[in-house]
């Protein structure tokens, strides 16, 4: 016991001159002793805050408001109105990314960068089928973004959306993938395929702005919300957005060639995989195909699996989507096909597209 005694009062001492010191420092440089014993904010963060900050502060500069006009006329005569979305830099000369209804028929566009900086745009390109757009300002020291390949995400991962949502710019919300491989109808009508589901919230004005993953990587561009549901979010694929987004600047507009059929992606069975020696373990179901389209025409019929076209592996339906361009149309192609565990090529001549057709 007195030996317990002794180390209790040594210790007791020891830690008063300690405390003492503390309070001398504290004196000297005006710190606190809970300031000096504090640890620091990077400290506190948990790894998923970490992700989340790291992933903004790359992405969040090349967020962008975009306001509009435009004119329409009534019973009450001619009339100008306002709105606003999102869009994100793409490239450093100033090509921006965002939704065709965000654009669609404006007659004035300006953009707000998230410095202050306010210039006007021009349209460069429009795609309602896909509901994207491409716009361009001239400024300089512009910070854009990188898009990432979307064929390789899955369900349940982390992402995170920034926009503009009701006016309140630079805003950001988090959630995860919910579903790959959605559908959803443009306003032209078109069904766009690959779609992101995702419960990060979005509300009216983060239409345009970009869905992130934790790398900070943009993986698809904010479209559409469900009303009244909650969680229930779209985005429009990177992938589809990368390619519309290449024709748009390069020709401004996208001309596309149509069979006429409605698919879905899905696993084809290993044994057809490897007897086939298939280089894709995915194909495109056909759900659907219209009366008198080049699809019927040609004899595919629904539950046939789509596997390549004019010789080029067909795994999804972005893959089909590429390779019905407008240099096809009224080309005799062919589409290999499988129906029940038979492989089929048949000759097809696509046609071009109008708005409604999918």
């Amino acid at each position: 016991m007195a030996n317990l005694a002794y180390l209790t009062r040594s210790w007791s001492v020891r830690n008063f001159y300690m405390s003492f010191e503390l309070l001398l420092d504290e004196a000297n440089t005006g710190r606190t002793l809970h300031e000096a014993t504090a640890p620091n904010d990077s400290v506190l963060l948990d790894e998923y805050s970490r992700t989340v900050v790291a992933a903004v502060d790359r992405v969040a500069p090349a967020v962008v408001k975009i306001d509009i006009k435009q004119h329409f006329n009534s019973r009450r005569g001619p009339r100008e109105v306002g709105g606003s979305g999102s869009g994100f830099i793409i490239t450093p000369d100033g090509f921006i990314l965002t939704n065709s209804h965000v654009v669609h028929e404006a007659t004035a566009i300006t953009v707000n960068l998230p410095d202050g900086r306010e210039y006007p745009a021009q349209l460069v390109g429009d795609d309602p089928d896909t509901d994207l757009a491409v716009i361009r300002i001239d400024a300089p020291n512009l910070t854009h973004v990188r898009l990432a390949d979307s064929e390789k995400l899955r369900v349940g991962q982390i992402v995170i959306a920034i926009g503009n949502p009701l006016g309140f710019q630079a805003s950001v919300t988090a959630g995860v993938i919910s579903a790959l491989g959605r559908s959803m109808h443009a306003q032209s009508g078109r069904l766009i395929d690959n779609i992101i589901q995702t419960d990060a919230a979005l509300n009216p004005g983060n239409s345009g702005g970009p869905l992130v993953n934790s790398a900070g990587e943009v993986i698809g561009v904010n479209t559409a919300m469900i009303r009244p549901a909650q969680g229930i979010c779209f985005a429009i694929a990177s992938s589809t957005a990368r390619f519309v987004a290449g024709w748009l600047i390069k020709d401004g507009k996208i001309r596309r060639s149509y069979i006429g059929v409605a698919g879905q992606n899905v696993p084809i069975h290993r044994r057809i995989v490897r007897f086939y020696n298939l280089p894709r373990e995915t194909a495109v179901l056909v759900v659907s195909v219209d009366k008198e389209s080049p699809a019927a025409k040609a004899g595919l019929r629904v539950g046939d699996l789509i596997v390549a076209f004019n010789g080029e592996p067909i795994g999804n339906i972005h893959e089909l989507h590429k390779g019905l361009m407008a240099e096809q149309i009224g080309i005799e192609s062919q589409i290999a096909i499988v129906r029940h565990t038979e492989k089929l090529e048949l000759p097809i001549v696509p046609e071009e597209s109008r708005p409604s057709e999918a």
